[in-house]
């Protein structure tokens, strides 16, 4: 999991930097989890482009992944570690004693050849799927649950982690990556851990074609745009447009800066305990 400089022979290549990928032991993915991924270039069903600067980029394969480790009391061994294009993790591919094979996020210091399992009374060990109910408090987990049974949907990007701050009742107090509190249900599952490829923040994509590469397209400031483009656009030499400071805002108005966006009739505000700001 460490990043690989590369030698600077030419000018991209010396700002470029990769994974060495010494964890992946598997190059090719398995062939039953896989299935086609077609690219959508940001438009919705009507062609219109709803989300701006994305096209092209590599051909991939998605990897079905088990988010809800759904095989209670069902001991499974991890047979390889897996890149994935679709994320920034990489996949574990357990086999299970019948045969089965399904991928889940690989946690840091989870190796080939280790057993896990899922489900209620298991051993608090990296790899291991429990109720926060039956996880210590202090401990770091991640593909954490919101609602019970519907999945891991909290901590599945490389390097990221919930951790566990207290149990009362109904509910457990986790604090999420971006340093917010909120409450959950106990009955939630979470796996022990936290998210492999730790050093995937530290990687310099050191060229514009690399972001290309990731399906990423260019993207004009609004300031170097004209007054018609955009509401921050026009102005004689590096002017902050419309004669005086103007709040950054998107092409449509909308404030990009501390514009409160969430709904006041959102349920899940109550379980908010610390704000991340």
């Amino acid at each position: 999991m460490a990043i690989r400089k590369l030698r600077p022979t030419t000018p991209a290549t010396r700002f470029y930097s990769i994974s060495t990928f010494e964890e992946v032991t598997k190059t090719v993915p398995e062939k039953s989890l896989v299935q086609p991924n077609k690219k959508s270039g940001g438009r919705n069903n009507l062609g219109r482009i709803t989300s701006r600067h994305r096209g092209g980029g590599h051909k991939r394969m998605y990897r079905v992944v088990d988010f809800k480790r759904e095989r209670h009391g069902v001991e499974a061994k991890v047979a390889a570690i897996e890149y994935d294009p679709n994320r920034s993790a990489r996949l574990a591919l357990l086999q299970y004693v019948d045969g089965e094979k399904r991928y889940i996020i690989a946690p840091d210091g989870l190796k080939v050849g280790q057993k896990v399992t899922s489900g209620s009374g298991g051993e608090v060990q990296v790899g291991n799927a429990l109720p926060l109910a039956e996880i210590p408090v202090g401990t770091f987990v991640h593909n954490v649950e919101m609602k019970p049974g519907k999945g891991g949907q909290l901590g599945r990007s490389a390097g990221n982690s919930l951790q566990l701050m207290a149990k009362e009742g109904d509910f457990a107090t986790l604090k999420m990556p971006s340093g917010e509190v909120r409450k959950l249900p106990v009955i939630c599952y979470a796996t022990v851990g936290v998210v492999g490829n730790v050093d995937h923040e530290n990687i310099s994509l050191g060229k514009a074609g690399r972001s290309r590469w990731l399906g990423i397209r260019p993207q004009s400031r609004g300031m170097a745009m004209n007054p018609v483009d955009h509401p921050m656009g026009g102005g004689e030499g590096r002017s902050k447009s419309g004669g005086g400071y103007q709040h950054p805002e998107s092409p449509w108005g909308k404030y990009a800066k501390g514009l409160k966006t969430r709904k006041r009739k959102n349920q899940s505000n109550r379980y908010i305990v610390k704000r991340r700001k």
